[in-house]
């Protein structure tokens, strides 16, 4: 219940977050990402800390917005050549919400140096280079969490 995890009635603020505290990094979809992440330096100092760090880094639907805030003064992202998913803009269009957006995840993170895929509509689509590990829609979620607990032998 949630009333018994203190963890989630208590968030540590992203700015306290050390990434050698934790096995693994997962960010999980919803807009939020493309509301604050995608511009929080705090979070883009954890994706790049979890990335050098060769832990798993999970990041599904929405969420690869978040790493639209690790880019440099020069432009330059350290997920430059990584192959990536996240919620698409047909899956966007698809709930209502393309024509009404202000930008879309899939676009704006195709504009990093990154090999965007995609799988089927609304299907479990997963991509894993490196540590790195994502999914495109809620429905990665699950397959997403399950390729991280294989790494961590659990």
């Amino acid at each position: 219940m949630i009333e018994r995890a203190d963890e989630l009635r208590f968030p540590i603020p992203l700015q306290d977050i050390r990434v050698g505290d934790y096995d693994a990094v997962y960010y999980p979809g919803g807009h939020g990402p493309m509301e604050d992440l995608a511009f929080d330096k705090d979070s883009a100092r954890i994706l790049t800390e979890a990335l050098a760090s060769g832990k798993p880094l999970g990041v599904v639907c929405h969420a690869p917005a978040a790493l639209l805030a690790t880019r440099r003064a020069d432009g330059t992202s350290p997920f430059d050549g990584y192959r990536v998913t996240g919620f698409t803009n047909d899956e966007e269009d698809a709930v209502g919400f393309l024509s009404e957006a202000k930008w879309t995840m899939e676009d704006e993170v195709r504009k990093l140096s990154v090999d965007f895929s995609r799988g089927p509509v609304w299907e479990p689509y997963t991509v894993v280079d490196r540590n790195l590990h994502t999914g495109q829609n809620p429905a990665s979620a699950g397959p997403v969490s399950r390729e991280i607990l294989k790494v961590l032998g659990r």
